[in-house]
């Protein structure tokens, strides 16, 4: 009788690994001295057909009518207003250059009694001057105004509809200087200097 030789049999398993390391022994092959194309391969199938888009919702009533008028109430720091006070003012006595109209901070609205914008200097320096203007229903008061150099912000608790607290902060948490100025009826008056 003949030798009987056993044929090998292989499982699902271990043809998958087989197939898996060769690609992996070819994709290897591929070394960074190859060429600069992509090396990733293309779609094997083709793209399923992708789904139609949503039709567009039309919304049921009337058409929408005219925006809403903004709130002249509300702190508006981009008013024209801004611009044209911050045009009347003296140069910067450091500097000797005009103020820049975009204001660092402020609560300028057209119905608050008393309300502030903070620019500094139109400089390169890091450290520009800083001053307060200060404006009545909207409105710049040019005269009859203590000095509001150096101010660099508001304080939120201090602000009310007719008193303006300024703040300087040298940016020492618990050293800030709050001053506040508030209308009269008639005017600005300085009412309290406040270290916090």
């Amino acid at each position: 009788m003949a030798p009987v030789q056993a044929v090998p049999v292989r499982s699902p398993v271990v043809k998958w690994a087989a197939v898996l390391g060769t690609a992996a022994l070819v994709l290897a092959g591929c070394g960074s001295g190859d060429s600069t194309a992509s090396k990733t391969p293309g779609p094997t199938a083709s793209a399923a057909p992708s789904a139609a888009p949503p039709p567009a919702v039309t919304p049921a009533g009337p058409p929408p009518g005219p925006a809403p008028a903004a709130d002249p109430c509300a702190t508006d720091l981009a008013s024209p207003e801004i611009a044209k006070a911050v045009s009347e003012l003296p140069r910067d006595p450091r500097s000797k250059q005009g103020w820049n109209p975009e204001p660092v901070a402020g609560n300028y609205n057209e119905c608050a009694q008393l309300s502030a914008v903070i620019v500094k200097a139109n400089t390169n320096s890091q450290n520009p001057n800083t001053r307060a203007v200060l404006f009545h229903r909207g409105k710049f008061i040019p005269t009859g105004v203590p000095d509001t150099y150096g101010f660099n912000g508001l304080d939120g608790v201090g602000t009310t509809g007719d008193t303006v607290a300024l703040k300087y902060s040298g940016g020492m948490p618990g050293l800030d200087s709050i001053v506040k100025f508030r209308w009269n009826g008639s005017g600005v008056e300085l009412i309290g200097n406040t270290p916090r």
